[in-house]
């Protein structure tokens, strides 16, 4: 059977195939920004101090997602340039229905000890109840979110990636819609926020059901039949992208620890805004490394060498380009986004431009490192992939701190990430240097 991602794509054609994923990822960002917006004008900036402090936990879910959605797509993708679409299926809907099962043992457990739980994420004082509020409703509703992790992902690879986008789209609408709603005119406070999020993941969630049993014609489910190697292999080749959001779990965490020492619930607040924009500005190269990955992994499996080179050298270019272009893009509207979560004349508008500006330039490296993760994790190299996104999302952020804040003191703690992205960039280039002739046997 022809897939879409069997083609041998030119640039503009490659660009054209991964644009959904790319407006699919920014518009997710979007939406997040929008949740914050909200929150901050309607309920205050404590309240969404408490949303960062609860998002180390709500990492968690999302990083079993992703790390199945990325490492399972592979590992589909692979079966389907191998012809092999039955094994395709089962692998696709074993992967679907164990992280359903995981993500609910997770939430029980939560669910039962939810105030200790936000107590030890750092809350304190009137952040605890409204922690409480927020991550009860999202714990509730996360094997929903699980889900549509999956499908933005397993959409792309059955070929249909403007479905992907269309649902997200509408989800992100719906969420922004039911923000003002529950926030700005019914008055429900920070629990509105949760619901309004967690209303926005179930359609992407039912939609994906609804598409996966009805197509018979491609990547569809089937009666699962367990596989450990299918998710042994799902887990070690999205092992990656597992680390970067648990990772980013416990750097949140600790920047949170930082800035409240520092600057107290204003620098919570500044963070978070900063950690919003970081999302937004990196969605490009993460949507673009979404929709060209099932496009690498199938002439992974179909062993086509010579067009993986031209593919390999057309994404290069991309990523180049495109970190220029998302660099000066940060610093142009530092102010303006500013000024959306806070008036121009208090503490948290000071703290965030301040902290914009240097943070923005880890937007000329963040490319490069989110690329060369998504290209290993594309070709089952899952090890690899898994020590640069440990390397860039863990390891030298914690050496930033160390170094940074010795060096610049307060300044220290935005520099960090940046401080960050550029080590693990000159990382990936020693890396890539270093496999260069394993990458070519490996047809990369």
């Amino acid at each position: 059977m022809h897939q879409i991602i069997s083609k041998e794509f030119q640039f503009a054609q490659l660009l054209r195939f991964a644009f959904p994923s790319i407006v699919m990822m920014v518009f997710l960002s979007l939406y997040t920004i929008v949740d914050g917006f909200f929150v901050s004008r309607f309920v205050g900036t404590d309240a969404l101090s408490s949303v960062n402090i609860t998002y180390p936990f709500t990492s968690i879910s999302i990083a079993l997602g992703v790390m199945f959605a990325t490492g399972g797509s592979a590992v589909t993708a692979i079966r389907m340039g191998e012809k092999k679409m039955e094994e395709a299926n089962h692998a696709f809907s074993l992967i679907v229905f164990f992280c359903f099962i995981l993500s609910v043992a997770i939430a029980v457990p939560a669910l039962l000890w939810m105030e200790p739980l936000v107590k030890a994420l750092g809350a304190e004082g009137e952040l605890v109840p409204l922690g409480v509020e927020y991550l009860t409703v999202l714990v509730w509703l996360s094997p929903i979110s699980i889900l549509q992790i999956l499908f933005q992902n397993f959409f792309v690879t059955a070929g249909k990636p403007m479905i992907g986008l269309s649902l997200t789209i509408a989800a992100g609408f719906a969420n922004m819609i039911l923000d003002y709603v529950f926030l700005g005119i019914v008055g429900m406070g920070i629990k509105g926020a949760a619901y309004a999020t967690a209303i926005g993941y179930c359609i992407p969630a039912a939609g994906g059901i609804f598409f996966f049993i009805k197509n018979r014609t491609g990547l569809c489910f089937v009666k699962p039949k367990w596989n450990k190697m299918v998710l042994a292999q799902s887990s070690l080749n999205g092992s990656s992208e597992m680390v970067t959001n648990l990772s980013i779990s416990v750097t949140t965490f600790l920047f949170n620890v930082l800035t409240m020492r520092y600057f107290g619930a204003d620098g919570v607040a500044a963070i978070t805004v900063i950690l919003y924009c970081q999302f937004l500005m990196t969605s490009l190269f993460m949507g673009f490394s979404m929709g060209v990955a099932p496009v690498i992994s199938y002439h992974y499996g179909a062993v086509n060498t010579t067009y993986l080179k031209h593919l390999k050298k057309m994404c290069w270019n991309f990523i180049a380009v495109s970190s220029l272009l998302v660099f000066a893009v940060s610093l142009t509207f530092t102010e303006g986004i500013a000024a959306l979560f806070s008036e121009s004349s208090v503490g948290v508008y000071v703290l965030i431009c301040r902290g914009m500006r240097i943070f923005s330039f880890s937007f000329l490296f963040a490319g490069v490192n989110i690329f060369a993760s998504a290209m290993f994790t594309a070709i089952s190299d899952g090890k690899t992939s898994a020590i640069i996104s440990f390397s860039r999302t863990f390891l030298f952020i914690i050496l930033g701190f160390i170094v940074m804040i010795q060096l610049f003191h307060v300044d220290g703690i935005w520099l960090a990430i940046p401080f960050a992205e550029f080590i693990t960039a000159l990382f990936v280039l020693w890396l890539l240097h270093r496999k260069k002739q394993d990458l070519k046997t490996e047809n990369v």
